[in-house]
């Protein structure tokens, strides 16, 4: 079946969506987070080779950095977003397979994007976005959460790398208002790229069920006697549940380089 074409927002805002391959884990540590930042800073601030800036071609306003999927609510001056998103993935998929030894797809499928073309969609987006840390569970509060853009917006001057166009954002809606709505949660029935699913991330317990039904009570025993392709069917099975790479490591006592070379 042929892919859909894309939907061409008439603004050129677009909601888009990066997400590693089988819901995996695409950052293991904070400086697999800095690298993608640095990238998202030179695709918005791009230099020439002698590094003096160069007009850039997109603009961005919000993002959100999750353990396996990325969020971004960019402007796309010219037609290029396909290219913007490419100067993202490609060298981070590089970069982590090269530095965690792995091979393979990285991330899933296309990029996905919805076109933005109202201020109050917008406005949603920037709620929806930063709020994908405590609809996931990562934390209870948006501004406990490290990888976001929402520091920029709160407490810029204390944001080292800052990206995004918080400014053009704020003379249209005040601090305290911004801080009102991001602080009040989105309602659940809200579409939103009829990917609204950050909340089911399942839980160590669920893992650890599932892995006992898959092995029996004394899995960890079991596992350490597995050959190596067993524990590649027992990782892929666990990935196809839903489980992260970090889940299976700390619960099985596999290596994380095992369970990427599994995939």
């Amino acid at each position: 079946m042929p892919r859909q074409s894309r939907i061409t927002s008439q603004s050129g805002l677009y909601h888009v969506m990066l997400r590693g391959i089988n819901k995996q884990d695409i950052f293991e540590c904070k400086d697999d987070y800095w690298k993608f930042i640095k990238l998202m800073h030179h695709m918005c601030h791009p230099l020439d080779e002698t590094d003096h800036p160069v007009p850039p071609h997109c603009c961005l306003y919000a993002y959100c950095l999750m353990p396996n999927h990325v969020h971004l609510l960019i402007k796309d001056y010219d037609g290029s977003l396909a290219e913007l998103i490419k100067s993202l993935a490609i060298p981070y998929a590089h970069y982590y397979n090269k530095k965690y030894e792995r091979i393979g797809h990285f991330f899933q499928d296309r990029f996905k994007s919805e076109p933005v073309n109202d201020w109050e969609y917008f406005v949603t987006l920037l709620r929806y976005i930063h709020q994908n840390p405590v609809a996931g569970n990562l934390v209870s509060d948006v501004n406990d959460y490290t990888w976001s853009s929402w520091r920029e917006y709160v407490n810029p001057m204390r944001c080292s790398m800052p990206i995004c166009a918080t400014q053009s954002v704020l003379t249209r809606l005040p601090i305290d208002e911004l801080k009102a709505l991001v602080a009040e949660p989105l309602p659940k029935a809200q579409k939103i790229l009829e990917i609204n699913n950050t909340s089911s991330r399942i839980d160590d317990d669920m893992v650890q069920n599932y892995i006992v039904t898959l092995c029996g009570p004394d899995y960890l025993e079991v596992i350490n006697h597995y050959n190596l392709d067993e524990k590649r069917v027992l990782i892929r099975k666990l990935l196809e549940f839903g489980a992260s790479m970090r889940q299976i490591s700390r619960l099985t006592g596999l290596s994380l380089k095992t369970i990427r070379l599994a995939q």
